[in-house]
Protein backbone atom coordinates (compact mmCIF):
# COMPACT_ATOMS: atom_id res chain seq x y z
CA UNK A 1 0.00 0.00 0.00
CA UNK A 2 1.24 3.04 -0.92
CA UNK A 3 0.38 5.87 2.12
CA UNK A 4 3.62 7.81 2.02
CA UNK A 5 2.32 9.91 -1.53
CA UNK A 6 -0.65 10.58 -0.06
CA UNK A 7 0.43 11.11 3.70
CA UNK A 8 -1.73 14.25 4.36
CA UNK A 9 -5.08 11.99 3.27
CA UNK A 10 -4.15 8.94 5.64
CA UNK A 11 -2.36 11.01 8.58
CA UNK A 12 -5.68 11.73 10.10
CA UNK A 13 -7.17 8.43 9.63
CA UNK A 14 -4.25 6.83 11.28
CA UNK A 15 -4.50 9.35 14.40
CA UNK A 16 -8.39 8.12 13.63
CA UNK A 17 -7.55 4.80 14.40
CA UNK A 18 -4.07 4.59 16.89
CA UNK A 19 -5.61 8.00 18.79
CA UNK A 20 -2.48 7.65 21.26
CA UNK A 21 0.00 8.91 18.35
CA UNK A 22 0.30 12.68 18.57
CA UNK A 23 1.35 15.47 15.63
CA UNK A 24 4.88 14.94 16.11
CA UNK A 25 4.42 11.11 15.97
CA UNK A 26 2.44 12.11 12.63
CA UNK A 27 5.45 14.31 11.71
CA UNK A 28 7.63 11.69 11.94
CA UNK A 29 6.23 8.57 10.12
CA UNK A 30 5.74 10.75 7.15
CA UNK A 31 3.97 7.81 5.75
CA UNK A 32 6.54 5.25 6.26
CA UNK A 33 5.07 1.97 7.10
CA UNK A 34 7.85 0.74 9.20
CA UNK A 35 7.84 4.17 11.41
CA UNK A 36 3.51 3.86 11.76
CA UNK A 37 4.59 0.18 13.22
CA UNK A 38 7.30 0.85 15.89
CA UNK A 39 5.06 4.17 16.64
CA UNK A 40 2.10 2.09 17.52
CA UNK A 41 3.91 -0.36 19.45
CA UNK A 42 6.13 2.30 20.87
CA UNK A 43 2.73 4.08 22.11
CA UNK A 44 -0.09 1.64 23.06
CA UNK A 45 2.72 -0.75 24.75
CA UNK A 46 2.19 -3.97 22.47
CA UNK A 47 4.72 -6.52 20.68
CA UNK A 48 5.84 -5.32 16.73
CA UNK A 49 3.82 -8.31 15.61
CA UNK A 50 0.88 -7.38 17.22
CA UNK A 51 1.42 -3.80 15.98
CA UNK A 52 1.98 -5.09 12.40
CA UNK A 53 -0.67 -7.10 12.51
CA UNK A 54 -2.99 -3.90 13.55
CA UNK A 55 -1.44 -1.62 10.66
CA UNK A 56 -2.28 -5.07 8.34
CA UNK A 57 -5.62 -4.42 9.48
CA UNK A 58 -5.73 -1.23 8.71
CA UNK A 59 -4.62 -1.04 5.25
CA UNK A 60 -6.81 -3.63 4.20
CA UNK A 61 -9.82 -1.26 5.53
CA UNK A 62 -8.29 1.48 2.85
CA UNK A 63 -8.79 1.99 -0.54
CA UNK A 64 -5.77 2.53 -2.20
CA UNK A 65 -3.15 0.82 -3.98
Amino acid sequence: MKIEGNWNQFAGKVKQQWGKLTDDDLTTIKGHRQELVGKIQERYGIAKAEAEKQVDAWEKTQKVN
